[in-house]
């Protein structure tokens, strides 16, 4: 799908199918609920399309205008409420969902008054709620599935400026983020039969070798091992697929802040030795989500060219059952030096973040240091689907996370650490232990033990548990039906904001 600006002088609505904005809900002094747009609409068309919306359209709500034999033959009133950014974004979405499947054209009316962040937000929303996942009949194995085929193919924003350079560049904006959204969306919905640990760092490599100034290092489980990383090491040693550490950066030249994302990886969960139930374990194809998170956004901000430095670290591994797994009661040393006793290897995302999270305090010297994980079931009992745990000491840049998070349409809430529950993790044979004991605060104990491993950066650091966002049930404003690619609008806004 193609989005393209167009200045309304040159009528570029002809012979397409025409969306106009709509508040809500209607004034009650009589005015019309109609936005005055770049486009003015016959005297006919404005007439008939006040009389059916005269009671407002709901925000994120599309109402259908069909008129044969005229032109334009059929119009689309979508609802923008009170026309700030999320319902322009949600409009986008709506407009798609609405002509997917019948139309191939779509001319946008924007507000005579719009900005930038109006078509920037509404191709936003149009280009996510797009998004279709099918995988590939040939080559399964080597690509990260392709988007099902629709019939909408080009959306043209219609603007009152002369002038449209500052929209393409709007929309270009979002084009940038919608992809890394979109590669996060792909490589998360890839079936885990598909998408081993080699597999993952194979599309980021082939991802990163499209951008300019993007490089990717790979470790594999020898060097792995030579380096310490047996966090990983140990998840993934149930499984004949090994594990992979995945390195991605982008170093603009003059860039005086550098954060660190770190994203849980873990291509398929089955729990290990203590396994899950077949319930738990459908959708474990989705908990490398925090790693796709994490280098998709280091791609966005090399696309977008953000003046920040940024690296993405990747630990990637198959937590299995077999004859090699981990096994309750192991002890493992984790890069750095830490031991944990494994109580629970169905506790294992903690392991492999925590080595990545010891990497980067020892090696890379962060500013800032985050990470994002499909983690535990205890966020999704505490905040539900809709939003994920926040975890930092830094009121500083909690504040900013949840303001970045606000502002992306990808919420975060705070959730406590009291050092009081330290004890819950403390092991009788190694430093920590990888679940509390008595099992309590399932989410915070997770932070509490990923806090331990960031070392002297702990205090410039913040942990996202967001297991249940990463994937929707049904398609709901611009997410799609299943993996939603949850973290990387939220962090892409982040680095912006830097």
């Amino acid at each position: 799908m193609h989005i393209s600006v167009s200045a309304a002088t040159h009528g570029k609505v002809r012979g397409a199918v025409v969306v106009l904005p709509v508040e809500a809900p209607a004034g009650t002094d009589g005015t019309s609920p109609l936005l005055p747009t770049a486009w003015a609409p016959p005297d006919e068309l404005r007439s008939e399309a006040q009389t059916l919306v005269r009671d407002g359209v709901a925000p994120g709500s599309v109402v259908q205008l069909p008129r044969p034999t005229r032109d334009p033959a059929h119009v689309l009133l979508v609802g923008v409420g009170d026309a700030a950014p999320r319902c322009w974004r949600e409009a986008g979405a709506a407009v798609v969902r609405a002509a997917a499947d019948r139309h191939a054209a779509l001319a946008v009316a924007l507000p005579q008054d719009s900005t930038g962040a109006v078509a920037e937000q509404f191709a936003l929303g149009a280009l996510l709620a797009g998004y279709r996942y099918r995988l590939p009949a040939a080559r399964a194995s080597r690509t990260a599935g392709k988007r099902a085929e629709q019939a909408l193919r080009r959306i043209t924003l219609v603007t009152a400026e002369p002038d449209v350079t500052a929209a393409q560049q709007a929309v270009a904006r979002s084009q940038a983020l919608a992809d890394a959204v979109l590669l996060a969306r792909d490589l998360t919905n890839t079936p885990s039969a598909v998408k081993s640990p080699r597999w993952f760092a194979d599309r980021v490599v082939e991802a990163a070798s499209r951008r300019s100034g993007v490089t990717v290092h790979v470790l594999d489980e020898v060097a792995m091992a030579d380096a310490g990383f047996g966090g990983v090491l140990a998840v993934g040693s149930g499984s004949p697929r090994p594990p992979r550490f995945v390195e991605v950066a982008w170093r603009p030249r003059g860039a005086r802040t550098h954060v660190v994302l770190a994203g849980k990886g873990i291509c398929f969960d089955s729990g290990g030795i203590s396994i899950k139930p077949l319930d738990g374990m459908k959708l474990m194809r989705k908990d490398m989500g925090g790693a796709a998170a994490v280098c998709a956004a280091v791609l966005a901000a090399a696309d977008l060219r953000l003046p920040v430095r940024v690296t993405a670290l990747a630990p990637l591994a198959e937590n299995m059952v077999s004859g090699s797994s981990m096994r309750p009661g192991d002890v493992i040393r984790q890069y750095g030096g830490v031991s944990t006793e494994v109580l629970d290897t169905d506790a294992e995302g903690r392991l492999v973040l925590g080595d990545a999270l010891a990497y980067a305090a020892k090696r890379l010297k962060p500013d800032y240091l985050i990470d994002l994980a499909t983690l535990t079931g205890a966020s999704h009992v505490a905040l539900g689907k809709q939003t994920a745990a926040l975890f930092s000491d830094d009121a500083d840049l909690a504040g900013a996370l949840r303001a970045a998070g606000d502002e992306a349409g990808e919420p975060v809430w705070q959730l406590p650490m009291p050092d009081d529950y330290l004890g819950l993790i403390r092991s009788d044979v190694a430093d920590l232990a990888n679940i509390g004991r008595p099992a309590q605060a399932g989410a915070v104990v997770a932070a509490l033990f990923l806090r331990e491993l960031a070392g002297e950066y702990r205090d410039r650091w913040a942990h996202i548990d967001m297991s249940a966002p990463s994937w929707s049930d049904r398609d709901n404003g611009a997410l799609a039906k299943g993996a939603t690619g949850w973290g990387v609008r939220l962090l892409v806004q982040f680095l912006a904001a830097l």
